[in-house]
């Protein structure tokens, strides 16, 4: 990342690691709601420790013996942490106790409970982050909560973290191939070797399929990467890769969709940071109500508000990038022209996104995200332990805020993601 994107670049990073092992980086989930006690749906909270969310998500659908759509969850949690979220899975007519205990070394049920409907995704009010910052020297805190004040008072750019995009950073291009309609292009972007010098622990796998022995390439793969071996398995028969891309799971496929999205909000938030207009509106934006996450259109009149300013600095309200989706609200003027032409330059337009999206209903609707969100309830540590020094950073983020974009401005420097996981 260059250092020209720090919002903090006044202050020094503090440098060092995170997620050097589990217990160094917490979660722990702010639910939306309770549940009522009754219903078809069996709600649980779950401790999940080096695993995914999609990881567990499949093995309730096996423990419960019921689709993977009939599992439901607010938010993806981190792999490489120690994570407390609920989870929900339909069985009509049925109860928690009509069903074995989970017995997994990973997996802790908490509590269980009955609820009317499915927990969906953003049924959450946002997380708190508990994370150590290794090779650090324990007086760091003292730069790290200098950097907290600012972030504070500022706002923290709500980037979309480097997890969104894989350990070889290629999901947003799986996704514009998806877009295009561009199946080969799909299958490289998911499959191909990486670039001389990128790490990549798949890279066995990565030269058989190269070399076109899908077979080989399929049990090469770790068995986690099933979009990667349901793929090749399609090609390993004989199938075109057309067939091959249409073997994708869904839920994989719009998160690849997704990775797009965000790559195209990533580039305008940057732009934004370089201008200083984080936390600015000016006319044609769309500003995001952090309370209730309603949208209003800003024009001249409404630049006229004398509240306005107040509204800012209080974060009542906070200026908005794209998702890109037909059901985005678009900017006005000049803001419009600029989302328009960062879609345009990734080879598509607001045209191709619609005809996607009433093919594949539900998969990239669109929506408007906040540049900036508030950091709350912030508290920093120096110590030792076991393992030698380190700074404890804790702190809350509302929902869609990854915790990795506020350690990066801690440390002045990317923290590595090798998986395609993210606190949103």
């Amino acid at each position: 990342m260059n250092t020209a994107t720090w919002l903090t670049a006044d202050i020094p990073g503090i440098g060092g690691r995170i997620k050097e092992r589990p217990e160094d980086f917490l979660v722990d989930e702010a639910p939306l709601y309770q549940p009522s006690g009754k219903g078809e749906h069996i709600y649980m909270l779950i401790e999940k420790r080096g695993l995914s969310t999609l990881h567990v998500a499949g093995l309730l659908s096996r423990h419960f013996g019921v689709r993977p759509f009939d599992v439901g969850y607010a938010g993806l949690k981190d792999k490489r942490a120690i994570t407390r979220q609920v989870f929900s899975v339909h069985t009509p007519g049925k109860h928690p106790e009509d069903f074995p205990a989970i017995s997994h070394d990973r997996i802790g049920v908490l509590w269980t409970d009955l609820h009317g409907n499915k927990l969906r995704r953003g049924h959450l009010i946002g997380n708190r982050f508990s994370i150590k910052v290794r090779g650090v020297p324990p007086t760091a805190a003292i730069t790290a909560l200098r950097t907290f004040r600012q972030l504070a008072e500022s706002g923290v750019p709500n980037r979309i973290g480097p997890q969104r995009f894989g350990y070889l950073g290629r999901n947003h291009l799986i996704g514009r191939a998806l877009l295009l309609g561009d199946e080969p292009g799909v299958l490289d972007a998911l499959l191909a070797p990486a670039p001389a010098g990128v790490p990549d622990n798949q890279s066995p796998a990565r030269g058989l399929y190269a070399s076109g022995d899908f077979a080989a390439a399929r049990d090469a793969f770790h068995r986690d990467a099933r979009a990667e071996r349901r793929v090749l398995s399609v090609l390993a028969r004989g199938r075109s890769p057309s067939q091959a891309v249409r073997a994708i799971d869904p839920q994989e496929r719009n998160f690849f969709l997704s990775a797009f999205q965000s790559a195209v909000f990533n580039f305008m938030l940057d732009g934004r940071l370089h201008e200083g207009r984080l936390a600015h509106l000016g006319t044609g934006d769309v500003a995001f109500k952090h309370d209730n996450r309603a949208l209003f259109a800003v024009t001249d009149e409404t630049l006229t508000d004398p509240a306005l300013a107040g509204r800012l600095e209080r974060f009542e309200i906070s200026p908005s990038g794209p998702m890109w989706g037909p059901a985005m609200l678009r900017a006005g003027g000049e803001i419009d022209r600029r989302e328009v032409a960062a879609l345009e330059a990734a080879g598509l337009t607001p045209e191709l996104l619609a005809a996607f999206e009433s093919r594949y209903r539900g998969s990239m609707e669109g929506a408007r995200r906040p540049y900036r969100v508030p950091v709350t309830d912030v508290d920093v540590e120096g110590g030792v332990d076991e393992f030698g020094g380190y700074v404890r950073c804790t702190f809350d983020l509302p929902r869609g805020a990854f915790a990795t974009t506020v350690m990066a401005e801690i440390m002045k420097s990317g923290p590595d993601e090798p998986e395609i996981e993210d606190e949103d």
